[in-house]
């Protein structure tokens, strides 16, 4: 495909200041917006990327690898094509490494690209991970891999689960509210928390989640306080047991009052571990990751840094 500049008038020239020498492009192959991957690679031939890597995965959980590659290569940014679960494949890869992530939100949620106010438009996604500030966030790490939006055990596994795509599509956090009461089954298992060092909850509990950012799954406003700056995650525990409860209580977190629900406690601390007397399903940005009856979880302040808009965008 010829790329020139002249000859597609759409594509912007180069800007003034270069982007990075080596940049490397990680990408969803089965995820695509705007003109798809062919546009993307189009503007990163205008903007005068010095030297171009790219590598394409037909699953996130291959995407690791590849980064790996790209660092090994001399990758001085890293552009990531995807959701929710590649963002966060890549972030676990990239963690510490000091090279920055670009993100390109392609998948159905883009949670964590809402969260930092990038939006879905491909050349503004583009612009702003090529010039936009960098700015060193926080990652969550639980029982060994990081993520950078949320993780959790129990209810919310089923409802992320579950959550029809064309449901989401069409009522988005409401999706949420109406699967999770689909799947209600009234499970709630003796949970122990401390939170750094103190006990903080010893009851029965449905659901336990950890927050590094504000909105989650469904565009649902659980932690106000969250940023993903502070050095601390947000922890969540539902003690909700059936139809009536969680009805309540989705409904109080999809309009953004969750700590006025009675069901639901919420801190914040630096490192969480969490006991429960039977093996949970855990999830992190979406993706399960099987069962476990322990949980060791921690932030790892600055441990990503992110290209995002400037202030004033």
């Amino acid at each position: 495909m010829d790329t020139r500049t002249a000859e597609r008038p759409d594509i912007a020239p180069a800007p003034a200041a270069p982007p990075a020498g080596v940049v490397a492009v990680v990408a969803h192959r089965k995820k695509t917006f705007g003109g798809g991957l062919d546009e993307l690679r189009s503007r990163l031939v205008a903007a005068g990327v010095g030297r171009l890597l790219w590598y394409e995965v037909p699953k996130s959980r291959k995407a690791p690898k590849r980064v790996r590659a790209a660092l090994d290569s001399g990758a001085e940014l890293v552009l990531v094509w995807g959701g929710d679960g590649m963002v966060q494949r890549c972030a676990d890869a990239l963690a510490g490494s000091g090279v920055p992530m670009g993100i390109l939100p392609a998948g159905t949620a883009n949670l964590f690209a809402v969260n930092l106010g990038i939006p879905v438009d491909l050349p503004e996604a583009v612009r702003i991970a090529l010039h936009g500030r960098r700015r060193e966030l926080d990652l969550g790490r639980i029982n060994g891999e990081h993520f950078a939006v949320m993780a959790g055990a129990g209810f919310d596994g089923d409802l992320i689960r579950d959550a029809d795509r064309q449901l989401k599509g069409r009522f988005g956090r409401i999706a949420y509210v109406w699967t999770g009461l689909r799947h209600v089954r009234g499970e709630c298992v003796r949970t122990r928390i401390r939170v750094d060092g103190a006990d903080w909850f010893d009851d029965e509990a449905s659901c336990v989640l950890f927050g590094n950012v504000g909105t989650i799954t469904g565009g649902i406003p659980a932690f106000d306080d969250a940023r993903p700056d502070d050095g601390a995650l947000e922890v969540g525990v539902s003690t909700a047991s059936g139809a009536v409860d969680w009805a309540r209580t989705l409904g109080r977190m999809a309009a953004g009052r969750s700590d006025e629900s009675p069901f639901v406690r919420i801190t914040r601390g630096r490192k969480i571990k969490v006991r429960f007397d039977a093996p949970k399903t855990y999830e992190l940005d979406g993706g399960a990751r099987g069962k476990a009856k322990r949980l060791k979880v921690k932030v790892v302040p600055g441990a990503l840094t992110v290209c995002c808009p400037d202030p004033a965008d």
